[in-house]
Order: C-alpha cells, then structure tokens, then sequence
C-alpha cells in the first residue's frame, strides 16, 4: 500500500497473491474446509468482542498480548520467535525505551508483534478505520499518523522522541508500506532520528511468512487488494506460520539517522554490513513458538 511522503514505492501488486489461493472446498489442500474457516471467523470475531468489552483494560500490557495472541491463534496462524528473547531492550541507558522496526507485508504484522510483546505501534491513519481490527489497534493505544502531510514529519519525529525517553517502546514499520516478502523497499530515516535524539536503542525485527514450511506471499496486503479480501486469504489458510526473528540490539551512538537507518535495514534483510554497535551482550536464541496463555 502507498502514498504520500511518509511512503516508499511498492511495485508488489496483486498478482504477487493471485497464486496463493486458499479454496475452503473439500479436497482443496491448500486451505481448511468450510466449517474450519467459519470456525476461524466465529472465534476471531469472539475474540474481538471480548477485547470491545475489555474497554480501557486492553491498554493493559498483559491484557494485550493476551488478545493479539489469541486472534493470530483464532485464524490458525502459527508464531515461531527467534534471535532475542525480547523485542524491547532491558536496561537500557536512563530507563529509555526501544524503538522497533520491522519489515512491512501484512496487516497480520502488527497483531504477530503484539502477540509476542505488548509495545506501543505507530501506524498510518487510515488503519485505525480498517473493518475487523481498526476498534482493536485504537483502543491498544496505537499512535497514527497523517502520512499525506509532511508537515507533521518533524512534530511526530518529536513525540516519539519523547515517548522513548520516557521509557516507551514503539514499532515502527520504516519502510513506509507494504511488499510481498523479504527484502521488502529501503528504511526511510525519519523515525531513526527520534531514536537518536533520545538515545534509544533500536532492535531490528525480520517478520516471515510461511505455509507448511514453504515461504508463501499469501498474507501481503498489497496492491488494490481490499482488507477483507486478505482477511479471508489469511483466515482460510492451512499450515500458515509467521517466523519473528529479533536481531542484537542497535546502538545509536557514533551513528547518523541515514547509518543507523541502514544498519538496521541490513540486520532485517540478512544483508552483510559491518559496525553495527550492539547494546548490551550478544546471545544466541533458539526458535520457540508463542502460546495465546504464555508470560
């Protein structure tokens, strides 16, 4: 999805999902039958009433994984973690918090994220009027910008400073809109210099999508595609996983938005650069898969 100066150009399109059909007729095999998928959708809509009646509780951290949790286990969606254990950097200089970033494919992305920590999303404006979700990332505290207006670049560069100084974590999704896989477009560097001017670490997230094991495009929303039309692809999908890999943290200091911007567009991309300072001791994590009841 593009537009206005906030957005990088995607050439993804929707012939990159035309050949990720997911017929829910018997004998189909690429997705569940019928009944599965109405199933899929009671539950998913259960779900969202519950967080509705939840009210203000889904500002919640706790509360907040929960329901992102359990609607990404509602579609029959699978979420494999791996690199750091956290998405947020513990202990970081002065209690600040951590700015995320992360390829861009799907509207799934952000409910894949939370499930697995509950950090505050910055996203366009237009997805808190989505259909399904749109109620649900308001009321979890979602930040939005207005990504027709470039006047606004430098104010929300200074909230989100602001928030992170605060010990605030946030999500942010540079590359301004969505593609099919990874790599996906360039970062666009604006958002890196709110980390720089509060000293915040940044840890680059590599979001993946596969089915049976076989990397797959069917959740992008990309192109004219409608919402609804990925919704359904998504919800009617068999064996479908998201893989969340959390890379070493990035040091902002010695670095420029345009360095820091690239580094970590590198560690999302599997890109060979070199001098990336890392906050804190490096670990190596094995992959583990995300419980809606889980800590």
């Amino acid at each position: 999805m593009n537009g206005g100066p906030w957005a990088a150009y995607s050439p993804c399109s929707d012939e990159c999902v035309a050949g990720t059909g997911t017929g829910t007729g018997a004998g189909t095999g690429a997705g569940v039958g019928r009944v599965a998928a109405v199933r899929r959708y009671a539950a998913f809509a259960a779900t969202l009433a519950g967080a509705a009646a939840a009210g203000r509780r889904l500002a919640d951290g706790a509360e907040l994984r929960r329901t992102a949790a359990r609607l990404v286990a509602d579609l029959g969606v699978g979420v494999v973690r791996a690199g750091a254990p956290t998405l947020t950097v513990p202990g970081g200089a002065q209690g600040v918090g951590t700015l995320v970033v992360a390829n861009h494919i799907s509207w799934l992305d952000a409910l894949a994220l939370l499930a697995v920590e509950p950090v505050t999303l910055l996203a366009k404006r237009e997805v808190g009027h989505w259909p399904v979700v749109g109620g649900l990332v308001r009321r979890a505290g979602t930040r939005f910008i207005d990504r027709d207006s470039v006047r606004q670049l430098p104010g929300t560069v200074r909230e989100l400073a602001d928030l992170l100084r605060s010990g605030e974590s946030v999500i942010v999704f540079p590359e301004g809109t969505t593609w099919c896989s990874v790599p996906g477009g360039p970062f666009r560097r604006a958002t890196f210099q709110a980390a720089l001017d509060a000293g915040a670490p940044v840890r680059p997230v590599t979001l993946s999508y596969a089915r049976r094991g076989v990397p797959t495009p069917l959740p992008a929303f990309v192109g004219e595609g409608t919402f609804l039309a990925s919704f359904h692809r998504v919800a009617a999908a068999r064996g479908l996983t998201v893989r969340i890999t959390a890379h070493p943290a990035l040091d902002p200091a010695g670095h420029d938005r345009r360095s820091l911007a690239a580094l970590a567009h590198a560690a999302v991309t599997g890109a060979a650069v070199t001098g990336a300072a890392e906050r804190g001791p490096a670990t190596a994590h094995g992959a583990h898969r995300v419980s809606p009841s889980g800590p």
